[in-house]
């Protein structure tokens, strides 16, 4: 299913970076679970951090997901119907794909230059978290996800032709 090789390496690499990301937001909730247990005060600030770095790792994870196949999908009417109108499913799919994370870019745009403008921020006290880098972080792993579903329906577009 991958012919371009440059796009899923770094697909693959992306999906590196998100699967560090869980490791270390693992420690994280650790480190907040004995501190809340061991010693009744809180990692400062985890709250924040985890519930940023969920929306991250699942944008980081999308392309990858889409390259291999993995995005939930029903097979319900698909394994029902012949050859001929499961590619145009899958055409479809694609299209519908690419729509979707379009959307996503155009509809995130203006709220990142806004959290960006104003130094918008998650949390109180110790530990404010800035809000723009995940926003940004969604644009562009968006514009990527909708990359690789544009270059999967070419690619099948391609392989009816020869």
């Amino acid at each position: 299913m991958i012919q371009d090789r440059y796009t899923s390496s770094i697909a693959e690499k992306v999906h590196i970076v998100s699967a560090t990301w869980v490791i270390v937001l693992a420690a994280i909730i650790f480190i907040d679970v004995m501190g809340r247990y061991l010693f009744s005060t809180p990692l400062l600030g985890a709250s924040e951090i985890i519930k940023n770095s969920v929306v991250s790792i699942t944008f980081l994870q999308l392309p990858l997901a889409i390259y291999r196949g993995g995005m939930i999908r029903t097979t319900l009417i698909y394994d029902l119907v012949g050859v001929k109108v499961q590619k145009y499913l899958k055409a479809l799919m694609y299209i519908c794909g690419f729509l979707f994370f379009i959307g996503t870019v155009v509809s995130s745009i203006v709220p990142a230059q806004e959290a960006l403008l104003v130094s918008e921020y998650e949390g109180e006290g110790a530990l404010r978290v800035p809000t723009y880098p995940v926003r940004f972080l969604i644009i562009f792993t968006s514009i990527f996800a909708a990359w690789v579903y544009l270059k999967l329906f070419l690619q099948d577009l391609r392989e009816d032709n020869l």
